[in-house]
Formats: structure tokens, sequence, C-alpha cells
């Protein structure tokens, strides 16, 4: 009589074939999916090894949004291969050398799911702080300057901003910030530099992202101004090959300014904008770096919906 093959030995063979050949993400959905756990579960049982990682991460894990790449992170898959009863290396050997960019090669752009990710991470953190994402307040000017120090990594972003209200009591603005791939908002400080105090600060490990308060002293009224500036030390990331801006609202001027160590120089730099993330890059244009002040800029008039960025070239 033959055997009706069970739900339970289709995804044995599943996981099998998946501890295999990988990839990682495939691996990790189907040893969660043979052992019968919600995710809410592997996360209790990651908390009772000592590791903390969020359900929000282990999902971008398994659906490949995301890697493990951080030394809590590695902690966290050895902890599940023990969790899940899977062989020891089986999950972590699957990481070596995934998604490693050949030598010589420059990486594509941020990809539609690293930008629809981040977007997420940081709405999450903006909840946490129960601050809605326009805050009360319009911007009518907002210069960036990025640093890129001498390991070509994103060093430090400072930010200048002239806002004005819109609603009476508005006393502070979330600044948000997006790490290159690889960073450990953990690792970064926030500065306050001109007309404001850091606040609550939350960060997003897995998705790279930072939000902080930044604190006026006064409560402003409906159209009353305000200019505040504060900075972002990064260098947590490896290589950095662009910086992506996305408004959070239509109108004022917008100005980019990434600025390079003597030592590391890139070999061409361009600007570019993109509709969504979804749509294709457009609006290309390159820019000459300056030789004495080794920087690039744009500068938008008038800000719209999208985004708008720098990228640059090594050798």
């Amino acid at each position: 009589m033959p055997h009706a093959t069970s739900h339970a030995d289709i995804a044995s063979v599943e996981l099998d074939s998946a501890l295999r050949g990988g990839p990682f993400h495939v691996a990790l959905r189907a040893a969660i999916a043979a052992r019968g756990l919600p995710l809410q579960r592997v996360q209790h049982h990651l908390s009772r090894h000592g590791v903390k990682v969020g359900v929000t991460s282990l999902s971008y894990w398994q659906q490949g949004a995301r890697r493990p790449q951080r030394p809590e992170s590695l902690r966290a898959v050895r902890a599940l291969e023990e969790i899940l009863q899977l062989p020891e290396e089986s999950l972590i050997r699957l990481l070596d050398d995934s998604g490693a960019t050949p030598a010589g090669r420059r990486p594509a752009g941020r990809s539609y799911r690293y930008l629809v990710e981040t977007a997420g991470a940081a709405e999450e953190l903006l909840a946490d702080l129960g601050v809605p994402r326009d805050g009360g307040l319009h911007t009518l000017n907002h210069y960036e300057r990025v640093r890129i120090g001498a390991r070509r990594e994103l060093a430090e972003r400072e930010s200048q901003h002239i806002v004005r209200a819109h609603r009476d009591g508005v006393d502070r603005f979330v600044a948000v910030h997006h790490g290159d791939p690889g960073c450990a908002p953990e690792r970064m400080t926030v500065r306050a530099l001109e007309n404001c105090l850091v606040g609550r600060v939350r960060r997003h490990p897995e998705s790279g992202v930072l939000a902080a308060e930044l604190l006026f002293g006064l409560r402003l009224r409906a159209g009353d101004t305000f200019l505040f500036r504060y900075a972002v030390e990064d260098g947590t990331a490896g290589v950095s090959h662009e910086y992506v801006h996305r408004p959070d609202a239509h109108g004022g001027q917008y100005a980019l300014q990434v600025c390079f160590d003597a030592g590391a120089l890139p070999v061409r730099c361009h600007r570019f904008t993109q509709h969504s993330a979804a749509a294709p890059r457009a609006g290309r244009q390159e820019l000459a770096l300056n030789g004495r002040h080794h920087s690039v800029h744009l500068v938008e008039p008038r800000v719209r919906s999208g985004y708008v960025g720098i990228a640059w070239d090594w050798e």
C-alpha cells in the first residue's frame, strides 16, 4: 500500500534541501516552518538564550530583506540553530560570502526593498516616540553636509533646518538618520549643535535607522519660524557609495553637500532623482569634484516627492 506523504515529510525535505544549498533566508524560513513556531515564540526562545532580536528583524531575515551581519545578530543565528534543532554551523555557513560584492565592482543603487524597509523602520520609531510624521512643522530650508571618511565610510551627517510651525505648541523635531547597509545604530551619536537639545533616541539595528528628538526649549505658535542644527556621528558601516534623501514634505529648498577625506577621493560623482522606491533612477547629472575642498553638492530650489541623492565611484 503506498505511503501518503505528510506535510511534515514535505517540510523536512524542503528544509534538508535549503540547508544544503541555501540561500540563508530560505533555509531559515524552512526551519521555522518545519518546527511550526510563530515568530513571537522564536523571539521568546532567543531571549532565553540572552539574545535580543525583534520580531520585525526575524521577519526581514526569513524574507531575505536583510541579512544578519552584526556580532549580536550572528549570536542570534547560532542560537537559532539550537532552538530550531539544526546541525551546528548549518545556518551560519550559509551567510559566508552571501551577497558579497565582487572585488572592483560598484554595487547597484539602493534597492526597492531596502528603501521600503528603512522607510517602514522609520515609521515604527516615530510611532514609538508618539510623534506624527510632519510634527507640525513645514521645512523652509534644509541643508545637509555628509562627510565621507578616510576609510570611505559615511562618517557624519550634519543638518541645518529652517522650519515654520503650522500649529500652536510645537516644541520639537524628530530627526531620522538612515545609515548604510551593515551599520550599527547603537554606536552612533547624536549631537545638538545650535538652538536645540537631544531628547529621546530610538534605534532600529537591523535596518540601520536611528530617530532622535531635538528639543527647542520653547513652544512655537502657528506661523513662527525656527532654525536649528544637529549632527549624527556614524562611521559604523563599510564603504559608502551614495547618499539618498527623501523629503518629508513638498516645498522648501534642499541642499546636499558631500565632503570627502583628502586621502580618499572618488573618481567620479553624479546626482540623481528617483520618483519612488519602485521607479528607475533618472535625472543623472555629472558633478565636478571641487579640487580645493574635495566636495560636491546639489541644490533643489523646491522639493518634490520622491528621492534625490549623490552617488560616487571609487577606483
